[in-house]
């Protein structure tokens, strides 16, 4: 068998595997991908939860701190529609109450002003299930991403060798390759 004849079929094979685990693999790709950009932006974005900020001034003065009791506490909530996800409060402060809700949420209080703020969280499920994906969720998920990674190279190196000439790895696809491959490397070093 010529050379140039074993160079076609590893051409043709190094096609059908590139073309068959980038299909196989296209949708965990788009999932890394897109859960990737939320977790480097979690300084702008969370991705586990939604929170909204409402800044208000309690229409009705609360007791003292010593004389507050759960009640109030929930007649307060029911301002809010939170009442049934009350789970306790205290006071951090000579004059600040905190109040702990069911699934994060929670809401503070200046006694001295009547000033409050409440916090929401609502679960981004869709995202905030993605992310945990990079925190190898368990034993089955390692052999799988190994599996991904692998397939990753096998996807990279059967797509540098199955062009030929000018487009391939000797013209303009190795010009791409260097310039791929320095481009991390001045993040690592600069």
């Amino acid at each position: 068998m010529k050379l140039n004849d074993i160079a076609t079929k590893i051409r043709k094979w190094s096609r059908t595997i590139h073309r068959d685990l980038s299909f196989f693999f296209s949708g965990m790709i788009l999932i890394y991908a897109v859960s990737g950009i939320v977790m480097n932006h979690r300084n702008v974005i969370n991705p586990n939860y939604s929170v909204e900020v409402k800044n208000f001034v309690l229409e009705k003065e609360l007791p003292a701190k010593d004389f507050i009791k759960k009640e109030h506490v929930l007649s307060l909530l029911s301002t809010l529609d939170e009442e049934n996800n009350y789970t306790k409060h205290y006071f951090p402060g000579e004059s600040t109450m905190k109040v702990f809700l069911k699934g994060g949420s929670n809401l503070v209080v200046d006694l001295s002003s009547n000033k409050a703020v409440y916090e929401k969280l609502t679960p981004r499920i869709v995202i905030g299930t993605l992310t945990k994906l990079h925190y190898n969720p368990g034993r089955w998920w390692t052999y799988f991403s190994d599996i991904f990674a692998i397939s990753l190279i096998l996807i990279t190196i059967t797509g540098m060798i199955m062009n030929k000439g000018p487009k391939g790895l000797w013209g303009r696809g190795g010009v791409e390759l260097i310039v791929g491959i320095a481009i991390p490397l001045l993040f690592i070093f600069f």
